[in-house]
């Protein structure tokens, strides 16, 4: 058994069944992202449109591919033939975008709407009251390519516990509060390689684990 495979079992051993594991697979060769596939993964993140374009074009077709990583509108179309799930929609601008492209392909993209939980500036994400705003509005119901899964959250690059449970705390309380308005909320995707088992404490459903599974990352 290999590195990545003993990983990936540990991590699996981890977490309940019923959350699903994203393994965050940016930056890696796609020889590493087979060792994972032999292991059963099927479910694989990727920050970077143009890298995970060419991983889907060069690999098996019965893998999910997520998009985690901050989406610029002009790139969504690279990505609208195949990509699963969205997890960082941070505008009502991206999601008509996401919905004009699935549109072109006859296909309904699921996306998450990014709630900014962290207080670094760096991170993107919607307010509680944009993210409302946006599912209450007359545009958003006209859009029928997209289906609103639930919400992702990335809390602060920090060792203290409290704030993360914290800010994990926050966007949990507005998903008990969206969820029963809307049937296809069941996402709620939180954590990652340091802060995952806090994350399935706090009611997390989708985990995004990348170091923890393939190593550091390879930034050229």
């Amino acid at each position: 058994m290999n590195d990545i495979e003993q990983n990936l079992q540990s991590i699996r051993e981890s977490i309940p069944n019923e959350v699903t594991l994203v393994a965050v697979s940016k930056t890696k060769p796609i020889e590493e992202l087979m060792k994972a596939y032999s292991a059963g993964q099927r479910v694989f993140g990727e920050n970077k449109i143009q890298e995970m374009t060419e991983k889907w074009s060069k690999m098996p077709k019965d893998i999910s591919w997520h998009m985690i990583g901050h989406v610029q509108t002009n790139k969504v179309k690279y990505m609208a033939p195949f990509v699963d799930l969205i997890h960082a929609v941070d505008s009502l601008k991206l999601l008509k975008e996401i919905n004009k492209q699935a549109k072109k392909y006859d296909r309904v993209i699921g996306c998450l709407l990014q709630i900014k939980i962290a207080e670094e500036d760096s991170k993107f994400g919607l307010s509680t009251a944009d993210a409302e705003q946006i599912l209450e509005s007359k545009e958003f119901a006209e859009l029928s390519n997209i289906r609103i899964q639930g919400l992702m959250g990335m809390a602060t690059f920090t060792d203290d516990l409290d704030q993360i449970k914290n800010e994990f705390k926050v966007i949990k309380t507005l998903f008990d509060k969206l969820q029963p308005k809307y049937t296809n909320f069941q996402t709620l995707s939180i954590g990652m390689s340091g802060d995952y088992k806090t994350a399935i404490s706090s009611g997390s459903t989708m985990v995004r684990i990348g170091s923890s599974i393939f190593g550091a990352r390879n930034y050229v």
